[in-house]
């Protein structure tokens, strides 16, 4: 063949391929403002960008205007294009919080307990994205937040603290047979021992987030959240962990990580991340990017379990450097 007809052939190939529709990104909006971890600007912040550096999503952010502990960290993690806000020592409703959630595939809220509630149209918004087929990422302590919020509590499934009890549904977790237990005895929703480093047990090891992971593997340094209660329907739980007595624990097999439906909507529920240490696991940063995808499209196409992914004896962390 003559060298001409070579390099009108590569030249071709080249055009093709850089005319090739690329699939679009998916667009992830996180919440945040009022959380009584003070971590909070900078989970957003490491948040924001494990999901960019997969390729996979751009990301906005969203903030009350009002907001409350954590502030001092917002000048060392800022997110371009965010409004100045106003620091509070209580939190406190923002009239003006309505973001536009028909623009994004997921919202992840980094929001937590006792943040203020959302105007009565935001709720109402929210509430119909998720229902009409949006995804929806609940992290840690948000499932601390809107305890009064019906339809809030229908997509978490189970929630704690904020004054939840009986009234609001029955205990989750697996008993010492290993048998998902609902149970509505009477008792306050939320509690957790001191930090310390524990095993993530998977029970659904065929859902896409879970998928491929280990049996078991040693989550780091964090609460483990206990006695978490709700509505709890239309929910999978997907990892659990043991609550040890001799750490103020149940007895029990708590939740880690849930996959839930709210009407055509998917939602992603990790209990994990209360501090920048335990955002730096590798298990909560690989559980938490499936999640996503998952929640946006339903699928998962990080299919790869990373070569750093912890054992059952041992804690996997990569630090995180601005």
């Amino acid at each position: 063949m003559k060298l001409s007809s070579l390099l009108t052939l590569a030249l071709s190939a080249f055009l093709l391929a850089s005319c090739s529709p690329q699939s679009p990104k998916l667009k992830a909006l996180i919440v945040d403002g009022q959380n009584n971890h003070g971590v909070w600007p900078q989970s957003t912040y490491m948040m924001k960008r494990y999901l960019e550096e997969t390729g996979l999503f751009t990301v906005d952010v969203e903030r009350s205007k009002y907001t409350w502990k954590g502030d001092e960290l917002i000048g060392q993690y800022p997110i371009k294009g965010l409004p100045k806000t106003e620091a509070l020592p209580e939190p406190k409703a923002d009239p003006d919080f309505a973001p536009d959630f028909a623009k994004y595939d997921v919202v992840i809220s980094n929001f937590g307990w006792k943040a203020a509630p959302w105007p009565e149209k935001t709720q109402s918004a929210f509430a119909a994205f998720v229902r009409e087929g949006g995804g929806f990422v609940v992290i840690h302590a948000a499932n601390n937040s809107f305890p009064e919020w019906k339809a809030y509590n229908e997509m978490i499934g189970i929630g704690g603290w904020g004054g939840r009890t009986e009234k609001d549904g029955p205990y989750l977790y697996f008993d010492a047979m290993q048998k998902l237990v609902r149970d509505p005895s009477p008792g306050s929703g939320g509690s957790h021992g001191a930090q310390t480093p524990f095993l993530v047990t998977m029970r659904d090891a065929d859902h896409p987030i879970t998928q491929g992971l280990p049996d078991q593997w040693l989550h780091s340094k964090d609460e483990l959240y206990a006695q978490l209660r709700g509505p709890a329907e239309n929910i999978n739980v997907l990892a659990t962990a043991y609550s040890d007595p001799e750490n103020k624990g149940t007895g029990r097999y708590e939740p880690m990580l849930m996959a839930l439906s709210f009407g055509e909507g998917r939602v992603f529920h990790t209990t994990l991340g209360h501090a920048d240490y335990s955002f730096e696991c590798v298990g909560f940063i690989t559980t938490f990017l499936r999640g996503t995808e998952w929640a946006a499209t339903g699928k998962v196409t990080q299919s790869d379990v990373p070569n750093d992914f912890p054992t059952e004896k041992a804690v996997s962390q990569r630090p995180f450097d601005l």
